[in-house]
């Protein structure tokens, strides 16, 4: 005897239109935030080996960039600044005329609507590479002072504010970073001005590449301040303490091996989520492409399907454009 199914799934897969009726997620240029490498003292584009069709712009191509981005429906950036005016505390991010407040004012100047996102940090700007003021005497070496440089995020958000950027990102993994920068944004008249926060960012191993493109001069190990990839409670508390500091938006990071992470703050919080598609896993697609071994579109959708289907509904990734010149096409 045959059993019959009482209901067939494979009927609504039978046709593309009758699939793109019924599918629960989709990808569009609303979602994408692109990151921008800035690069003072150049006057062309610098290539990134580690990571293939990404550069470190020079500061007179941001705008085009900006208009670039904008004409293909992307409408937010997150601005990186790769400084050569750096000392031990990062203080030319709290200059009104350094790096980070010059890129500010340029992107909004060449695109007034698109959403300018600063990264809130000091690895950049550091001669150690560190995310902040340094103190000694760390079992492990050299480790980050956490309220001197809640003291010096406050300064840099509030030079951010005053430069025009439209939100806050602090990536430093300080405790109480959200409190304090939220704080300053307020008192200095800029309550407007949302922060969203890298709210659980693991010490991973998917960063390498990044350090390529920022030229970065770290030595050592931020497992004193960023998380331990084997805790999944403490990253949803991490994000939930975040929350309750006042951030707007929450953010994991990296995204693909941290899926069970982005699902289950989704599952306790309403509040928007973005994912970090980081520097190594971009690497490790365009390596896998450039071999031939993969379909890069089809991989790079359906990570990005993924990231949407545990809950994220922001994805900053360095694919970005890509992905809109597909989406258009």
């Amino acid at each position: 005897m045959t059993v019959t199914p009482e209901f067939r799934f494979r009927r609504l897969r039978r046709t593309s239109t009758l699939r793109s009726l019924v599918r629960q997620h989709h990808i569009s240029t609303d979602d994408l935030i692109l990151p921008l490498f800035v690069e003072e003292d150049i006057s062309a584009p610098v290539a990134i080996p580690s990571m293939p069709g990404v550069v470190r712009y020079p500061e007179s191509q941001l705008a085009e960039v900006v208009q670039r981005a904008w004409s293909k429906g992307i409408k937010a950036v997150l601005l990186f600044g790769v400084s050569t005016h750096k000392d031990n505390v990062g203080s030319d991010t709290w200059d009104e005329n350094g790096l980070m407040a010059r890129c500010i004012r340029s992107a909004k100047q060449a695109q007034p609507e698109m959403v300018v996102i600063s990264d809130n940090c000091f690895c950049e700007y550091t001669d150690h590479g560190h995310c902040g003021v340094l103190c000694e005497g760390s079992h492990e070496g050299l480790d980050v002072d956490n309220d001197p440089t809640l003291a010096n995020l406050q300064k840099q958000a509030v030079v951010a504010a005053q430069a025009g950027v439209d939100m806050i990102a602090p990536s430093t993994m300080i405790d109480g970073m959200v409190a304090a920068i939220r704080e300053a944004l307020d008192e200095a008249g800029y309550s407007h001005i949302p922060v969203m926060s890298y709210s659980t960012k693991f010490a991973s191993a998917f960063y390498g590449p990044f350090r390529d493109a920022v030229d970065s001069t770290f030595k050592g190990t931020r497992a004193t301040y960023q998380m331990d990839p084997a805790n999944s409670r403490e990253a949803l508390a991490e994000s939930m303490l975040d929350e309750i500091e006042g951030a707007d938006i929450l953010m994991v990071k990296p995204g693909i091996a941290y899926l069970d992470v982005i699902a289950a703050i989704r599952a306790n919080s309403e509040r928007p989520l973005a994912v970090y598609h980081v520097s190594g896993e971009y690497a490790m697609i365009k390596a896998a492409a450039n071999a031939g071994v993969i379909d890069e579109q089809a991989i790079v959708m359906e990570t990005m399907m993924a990231f949407k289907r545990a809950g994220c509904d922001l994805i900053i990734t360095y694919y970005a454009e890509q992905i809109a010149d597909w989406l258009n096409n």
